[in-house]
């Protein structure tokens, strides 16, 4: 029988609002029981400088340029980890941590992805052991570090009894989608398709008082402008990076909708990511025309009623869209139970990243484990 560990998984997303934190156990290989899930909200000034900062890094020299500033910032950010983990600890018994981090700068092309936390820090300050760094390990066997959660989502599919084919649809800050063959091992593929919540948030952000917009009412309020749609589309679809498999928030930039209200701009923003989801699930699932085909979506974008609505219109009438809810999992919480159950992956020396997922040259191990001594 396999050893089961017991993994506090901690993901901030590309939102950058806070932590979600999930306890599981789990053998890293066919099997997962979540024993804790909970949403811990930064304060204003994390908030406010993960946001004001990632706006102002567009480029590796961005990096060295406001290097004092990223540092400053991690250390706030690991230390909000720090509070996050020594709460939990009170009340649970964890093996080892799978820290994620704050992604700060994601650039396919260049192969480089860099996120804030400070894994040795973590272990120092919360006495625990630390899985951390997952993506530099696939950058170096030549992947895209990005997605990772694809073997995450196989497992739920076959521990739940989900008829396969079936896809798995995460709508964070960018939109990634999986799609799993089958149950056997690795077979499944992955890319990032587009945004996800990141224009529509940063719209909001930029012309409100409101981070996000909630159920997508705006959105349902608001009237797309279809002329600046057209030509949103079209320079999309003559983008310069049409194969990457990875995307960073920063690929894509609300100015195009600069001088419409509040609510068009977010119709029209809204409009533009529906299409873009829509679109990539009817050219990655044509083939199965003929019969229906489950969509299970997670993240926060399966709130957004306004971009549901949009995304259905947009693509194959026999795609059925349901929230992952639907079968008993918390689609708030599928990407921190994913990385918990990748630190365990790391332990026990299992790849977390595919030639059809990240574009790697082999399966690859992932993640830096700190030892706690």
């Amino acid at each position: 029988m396999s050893k089961e560990y017991t993994s506090l998984g901690l993901m901030s997303g590309t939102s950058g609002d806070g932590v979600d934190a999930s306890i599981i156990r789990s053998d890293g290989i066919s099997k997962y029981e979540v024993i804790f899930n909970k949403y811990y909200k930064y304060n204003d000034d994390i908030y406010e400088t993960i946001h004001s900062i990632k706006e102002k890094i567009n480029n590796t020299k961005d990096l060295k340029t406001f290097s004092k500033e990223l540092k400053n910032l991690e250390r706030k950010i690991t230390m909000f980890h720090v509070e996050v983990v020594s709460e939990i600890s009170k009340s649970n018994e964890i093996d080892l941590v799978g820290f994620h981090g704050q992604t700060i700068y994601h650039n396919s092309e260049q192969k480089i992805s860099v996120q804030l936390g400070d894994g040795n820090l973590l272990s120092k300050l919360t006495k625990k052991n630390i899985v951390y760094n997952f993506r530099e390990n696939d950058i170096k066997n030549g992947g895209e570090g990005a997605p990772l959660t694809p073997i995450f989502h196989q497992l739920i599919l076959k521990q739940k009894k989900i008829n396969v084919p079936s896809c798995v649809l995460n709508i964070g800050g960018i939109s990634n989608v999986t799609v799993v063959g089958n149950y056997y091992p690795y077979d499944f593929t992955s890319r990032d398709i587009g945004p996800g919540n990141c224009l529509i948030d940063a719209w909001v952000r930029k012309n409100s008082n409101k981070k996000f917009d909630e159920d997508g009412k705006l959105a349902s309020i608001g009237k797309t402008n279809e002329i600046i749609l057209e030509q949103a589309q079209e320079l999309y679809s003559n983008r310069s990076n049409k194969k990457t498999l990875s995307l960073d928030v920063n690929d894509f930039d609300v100015s195009f909708a600069r001088g419409l209200s509040l609510e068009d701009g977010a119709a029209t923003l809204t409009d533009f990511t529906g299409r873009i989801i829509g679109a990539a699930l009817f050219s990655l699932l044509s083939q199965v025309r003929e019969k229906l085909f489950r969509v299970l979506i997670c993240g926060g974008g399966r709130k957004n009623k306004s971009l549901l609505d949009r995304i259905k219109k947009r693509t194959l009438k026999n795609i059925v869209l349901q929230p992952i809810d639907d079968y008993g999992v918390d689609g708030d919480f599928v990407e921190s139970q994913a990385f918990g159950f990748l630190a365990i992956r790391n332990v026990i020396n299992e790849p977390i990243s595919f030639p059809n997922t990240t574009g790697c040259s082999k399966p690859t191990v992932g993640g830096t484990l700190i030892k706690f001594k």
